[in-house]
């Protein structure tokens, strides 16, 4: 039970820390898509640039076909993507009633169901919020409670605060790269997303005001006894921290179908990220 408290703070405290560095940590290379983020591996790239699809031949004035270099996404028109998830960053960003079309579907997928019974499980685990009791019917409210708080998060969060701060609500997968730099990216989309003009990285202040939001909201059918502030708090940051399990799951997903269930839900768009990443480092080494 300590060990679980001592993941969930020691994700917080990561997270925060990133949000607390100055400004310069958060620069951008014009064009690289790249994030500087101290304590992190190299700069997680999502695939601005290595997931493009090779898009047709074009003509030029003297008749003769030329194909645009393949991984170089500014010389595409960008794609539609109205999923919450996207291998591809090269991507028109998406309008107010389409992020709150986007929460909706996600606060009702059936990862947005099976979270909640983790959830209470944890609680339930560490003898948390006694007011709903235990056994069965404790258990069972601690679920719906869970739910309530992830919708609450997800609408207001993904499709409320992100249509009026301008942030993009989805989830880039980075695809390539050891477990460790795949997984520190993932959790530190808890707490960065892109913004939808400049497609710069900026501090999710929509993902992290959501969840403070629906913990202050939890108080109308939370016990009367465990409505303090301080519990609001604990709830929302515990929310915050738990809302890392949904890009972590989303980046190593489609790891997992293609060596359990032979199928590829990137289409190939994950092998194109590891040759561009291997064709990188392959240059870097030429270069020293």
């Amino acid at each position: 039970m300590r060990s679980a408290s001592c993941f969930l703070f020691a994700t917080l405290a990561a997270g925060f820390g990133l949000l607390a560095l100055p400004n310069f940590a958060f620069a951008q290379e014009p064009g690289s898509g790249q994030i500087a983020v101290a304590g992190l591996p190299e700069a997680p790239r999502p695939q601005f640039e290595v997931a493009a699809i090779e898009p047709p031949a074009q003509q030029t004035p003297s008749g003769q076909s030329q194909t645009t270099p393949q991984g170089n996404a500014s010389s595409q028109a960008p794609v539609p993507h109205l999923n919450e998830t996207a291998s591809r960053s090269d991507v028109v960003s998406l309008t107010a009633s389409q992020k709150l079309n986007l929460a909706f579907r996600s606060a009702t997928s059936p990862f947005a169901f099976g979270k909640p019974f983790l959830v209470a499980g944890y609680h339930e685990a560490l003898d948390e919020d006694v007011g709903f009791g235990w056994g069965a019917e404790g258990y069972g409210r601690r679920v719906g409670v869970a739910y309530l708080n992830s919708l609450n998060g997800t609408i207001i969060g993904s499709g409320i605060l992100t249509s009026v701060l301008h942030q993009d609500p989805r989830y880039f997968r980075l695809g390539y790269g050891t477990v460790r730099h795949r997984g520190l990216y993932a959790v530190a989309n808890v707490f960065i997303c892109q913004h939808d003009g400049t497609r710069k990285w900026e501090p999710n202040y929509s993902n992290l005001g959501g969840s403070l939001i629906a913990a202050a909201i939890s108080n109308a059918y939370y016990p009367s006894d465990e409505t303090s502030a301080g519990q609001v708090i604990s709830r929302g940051m515990s929310s915050i921290a738990w809302s890392a399990v949904g890009p972590v799951f989303h980046e190593f997903w489609p790891d997992v179908s293609r060596k359990i269930l032979h199928r590829d839900p990137t289409h190939g768009l994950d092998a194109q990220a590891r040759a561009a990443d291997q064709a990188r480092k392959q240059a870097r080494e030429e270069q020293k």
